[in-house]
C-alpha cells in the first residue's frame, strides 16, 4: 500500500498495490503542465482510493485525457484517459519510499533544450 498527496494536504490518496516502473514524459503539455517533466506511474483505478476528491479540479488537456490537480494548492496529481481502467499517479506526491524506478522516456523528442538525458533508460521519441 502506498499513501500520497498534494503540497496541502486537500486531496490524499492511497494505491492498494504494488507501483508499476515509472516513466517520465517531457511533452510540451506535460511540462507545462507540471513545470519540468511529469513522472508517474499507472495503476489501476480499482487499487485508488481519494480522500478529499471534491477539491481536485480537472483540465481536458485533450479529446481522450484530463489532468487532476489540488485546487486550493494547485499540485499535479493525475493523468487521467476516462476511457480506460487505469490512471497515472505523479510521482512526486507519493509520502515517501515507492519501491520502484524509471524505466522509461517519452516525448523526448518534445523535451527543453534546457536539459539532457543522462541515465541511460530507454528513450522514445514519442
Amino acid at each position: 500500500m502506498h499513501t500520497g498527496s498534494c503540497q496541502c494536504g486537500a486531496v490524499r490518496f492511497t494505491v492498494a498495490s504494488r507501483l508499476p516502473p515509472p516513466n517520465a514524459c517531457h511533452c510540451t503539455i506535460c511540462r507545462k503542465q507540471s513545470g519540468h517533466v511529469f513522472a508517474s506511474t499507472e495503476v489501476k483505478k480499482a487499487d485508488l482510493t481519494i480522500s478529499g476528491a471534491a477539491e481536485i479540479r480537472w483540465y481536458a488537456s485533450s479529446a481522450k485525457v484530463r489532468r487532476g490537480f489540488c485546487g486550493t494548492c494547485g499540485s499535479s496529481l493525475f493523468w487521467d484517459p476516462p476511457q480506460h481502467d487505469w490512471i497515472a499517479v505523479a510521482m512526486g506526491a507519493f509520502d515517501g519510499p515507492t519501491g520502484t524506478q524509471m524505466h522509461l522516456h517519452i516525448f523526448v523528442a518534445d523535451k527543453g533544450d534546457y536539459y539532457e538525458i543522462g541515465d541511460g533508460l530507454p528513450q522514445n521519441a514519442q
